[in-house]
């Protein structure tokens, strides 16, 4: 039976095969007691800018299990501990069958591996998705809207197969602690993903990287019995006697006509830029509520600034990759607390974000090698929507909750339309230097920025809340004394970042996980309100499509 080593330390120089020297030591074994070893976590400690490897290792030794066991009884917790293997749970499949085949809505991270898990269980999914195929979806983006500034609502960097995650750049880490995190990190590796994300603490894949592993994982879904429709739109829905009975598909093709299809079991994966979608299903009686959200700007500095910052003089060292930062300004938002850096990508790009025609909205990626001479991260502050109206009344009913949700929604729209507008409808970034920002001149020079579509020097507080742009005033002071230069005049400062997360939450029953007052939908993910990045979302999907093996056997 094996153990958990912890802290396990290697110098920058150190090779890998050091470990099972280090391990013995820890456990005041000789070398040759070590029957086998396999790495657990791996990070890079930069704590103090003593800059080294800590691992964590399984370990089993040539000896008894009554005897290792002793042996831990000995030592620290946190030097090793014993591995307690557990059993997954079998799922109980339902005995009745589905009359029609399972449809998953939308094609992200939570629609992908829900498909897939019901596919490989003989469910045969249908899986529709408003944007293209991945191919076409890069096309789009290149040609048309990078470089003719053409910008489609129905194939951009938020809709089209793999959803908004295909350009999110794959960072798969996880506050969320359940086992199928693990699945769904396999699954990414059989399909293409460097083994690397099975063991790092941050494990990432790259944007350039996952459009090849969603068409993987669509292709398994169809050799598993299951299909996946691009170009279908669902426009309208049929809830009969408190339940979904039937979704009408239209297209973005003329020649396919809108179909309605009948339903017994829909999992709704949306995402959360799918605010259409969102008012039909409020229109149509599912319960929607307010939810606190994320929004500030989007921050960006030379790499190499970066990596000083952590590393000290180990920075240029040939086994450290470009540096991350996780940074929090405690208190300066008044009563929404901290405003915190999100979805930082070192070595990354500043991407656009909007799903429809006159919005600007910033998020960020990064590539597999994060080779980029630019790092970007999220600034942003929570806000409760209930902050957001005149009124001082807690909602009291469920109409009063959905108004706040689609005001929080209307809301994020109001200032990616002032950034469009900023930028004299160009497409081009708001920007301005954090030191100009903060003395309230405007920037001027030559404007370096990884956004794709060029920036242009605008005062960043037209373009974000009140609120956010007196948060950055007070945090911005506050990150420069912990990084100096963090708001000095290399830091770029865009805007605004308004997807960090969804201010919608679609009720469900814990239990079923059924739309609460609405059966047959299984809300799922980011766009449901109930994930916040990749793997979470991924997580949800599977989830629920377990629920519905559980209600269901497979369609005859």
């Amino acid at each position: 039976m094996p153990f958990l080593v912890r802290n396990i330390r290697l110098g920058l120089d150190d090779p890998e095969d050091a470990l099972v020297d280090a391990v013995a030591d820890r456990l005041n074994v000789p070398r040759a007691a070590v029957r086998t070893y396999a790495v657990v976590r791996r990070s890079v400690d930069a704590r103090k800018k003593d800059v080294h490897f800590s691992y964590q290792i399984e370990v089993a030794l040539n000896e008894s299990e009554e005897k290792q066991r002793e042996r831990l009884k000995q030592m620290n917790p946190s030097e090793a501990v014993w591995i307690e293997r557990r059993t997954p749970e079998s799922i109980q499949f339902g005995t009745t069958p589905l009359r029609h085949r399972p449809v998953v809505i939308g094609f992200g991270p939570a629609g992908m591996l829900s498909a897939l898990r019901l596919a490989e269980h003989g469910y045969r999914p249908l899986v529709l998705e408003r944007g293209r195929a991945v191919r076409r979806r890069h096309r789009d983006i290149l040609q048309r809207f990078y470089r003719d500034h053409e910008f489609d609502d129905s194939s951009n960097l938020l809709f089209g197969e793999g959803g908004a995650g295909t350009y999110s750049d794959g960072k798969l880490y996880t506050r969320v602690n359940d086992a199928l995190c693990r699945q769904v990190l396999e699954a990414f590796y059989h399909h293409g993903a460097d083994p690397d994300i099975l063991v790092d603490t941050r494990p990432h894949i790259g944007s350039d990287r996952l459009p090849t592993i969603c068409t993987r994982l669509r292709e398994r879904i169809e050799q598993l019995g299951g299909e996946v429709r691009f170009e279908s739109h669902v426009d309208d829905v049929r809830i009969d006697d408190g339940k979904l009975t039937a979704i009408r598909v239209a297209s973005t093709d003329a020649k396919r006509q809108p179909e309605w299809l009948d339903v017994d079991a829909v999992l709704l994966a949306i995402g959360h830029s799918a605010r259409d979608t969102i008012r039909l299903l409020h229109e149509r009686g599912v319960r929607i509520s307010p939810k606190p959200f994320q929004i500030g700007v989007r921050i960006e500095h030379p790499q190499a600034m970066v990596n000083r910052w952590q590393y000290g003089a180990a920075a240029d060292h040939r086994r450290l990759g470009a540096a991350e930062y996780h940074l929090v300004a405690k208190g300066v938002a008044g009563e929404a607390g901290d405003m915190f850096s999100f979805c930082m990508c070192p070595g990354g790009q500043i991407l656009p974000t909007n799903e429809s025609h006159g919005l600007i909205a910033t998020n960020g990626a990064s590539r597999a090698t994060r080779k980029s001479p630019f790092a970007n991260s999220g600034l942003v502050i929570t806000i409760d929507p209930r902050t957001l109206t005149d009124s001082a009344a807690t909602p009291s009913s469920p109409a009063d909750e959905a108004r706040l949700a689609l005001e929080a929604v209307a809301y994020q729209a109001k200032w990616e339309r002032k950034a469009f507008e900023a930028t004299k409808e160009t497409y081009q970034v708001p920007a301005q230097r954090a030191a100009d920002f903060l003395d309230g001149r405007a920037s001027d020079g030559t404007l370096e920025t990884s956004y794709p579509l060029g920036g242009m020097w605008t005062h960043i507080a037209d373009v974000i809340p009140p609120s956010v742009a007196q948060s950055l005033r007070q945090a911005l002071p506050t990150l420069d004394r912990k990084f100096p230069g963090f708001a000095g005049p290399d830091a770029i400062i865009t805007g605004p970042e308004t997807r960090a997360s969804s201010p919608v939450r679609i009720l469900r029953d814990p239990i079923t996980r059924q739309a609460v007052e609405t059966a047959q939908l299984y809300p799922v993910g980011e766009g449901a309100g109930y994930a916040g990045g990749i793997i979470s979302a991924a997580v949800d999907g599977i989830k629920s499509a377990e629920a519905i093996m559980t209600a269901y056997a497979p369609p005859e």
